[in-house]
């Protein structure tokens, strides 16, 4: 199974990497495979050091939060 991680673009540079944050982690990927333009506030679905796909906010934070809900349920 594999697993991907929406980030939020926080700074892109001039070699096609950008620079996410991911509940609070950053995160250097690749912006390679994407098939559109990224901004700097985007969220990107990420996977193995790449960007694959933008997508919107409320998914992004939505995916997030489930996130942060199997971590802490690990936890105990």
């Amino acid at each position: 199974m594999c697993i991907g991680f929406p980030g939020k673009i926080i700074s892109i540079d001039d070699n096609n990497y950008a620079v996410i944050d991911i509940g609070g982690t950053r995160r250097e990927v690749s912006l390679a495979l994407m098939n559109e333009p990224v901004k700097l506030g985007d969220y990107v679905v990420c996977h193995v050091g790449y960007a694959l796909e933008i997508i919107d906010e409320a998914a992004a934070l939505e995916s997030l939060k489930l996130l942060e809900e199997i971590i802490a349920h690990e936890a105990y």
